[in-house]
């Protein structure tokens, strides 16, 4: 099931500082790609899950929702602070919407991209 992690945050006089420091121990798996989504309208993202990608979600700036469904359970997660990072396995069924005119989200991938891993039959409603 899909899971926020907190990623670890220094706060000064100066701003803020998140860091990803050895992604191998916080991360559960090697990053292989990484993508951003950003100047999104009112679509909805996603819509799928995969045979192999794990993926890790960090709204960096602004906020979104993704709802998650894995099959047994239902779940929405906001994304409002780049200290937020959720691991989405392969069996979650995802959607991203509710994008802030000034979000970037910004994802990392356990595989490069591949067509065919992509998942987009909804699981039934629970």
């Amino acid at each position: 099931m899909a899971r926020i992690i907190n990623l670890v945050n220094f706060k000064d006089s100066r701003g803020e500082l998140t860091v990803l420091d050895n992604a191998e121990k916080v991360l559960p798996f090697t990053i292989k790609r990484v993508f951003y989504i950003y100047n999104i309208d009112e679509s909805i993202r996603g819509g799928h899950r995969h045979h192999e990608t794990v993926q890790a979600a960090i709204c960096i700036h602004g906020q979104c929702t993704i709802s998650n469904n894995d099959g047994e359970r239902e779940e929405t997660f906001l994304l409002d602070s780049p200290e937020k990072c959720l691991i989405l396995e392969t069996k979650d069924w995802h959607k991203m919407y509710g994008f802030s005119k000034d979000a970037i989200l910004l994802v990392f991938a356990s595989t490069t991209y591949d067509s065919s891993d992509y998942i987009y039959e909804p699981y039934p409603s629970i």
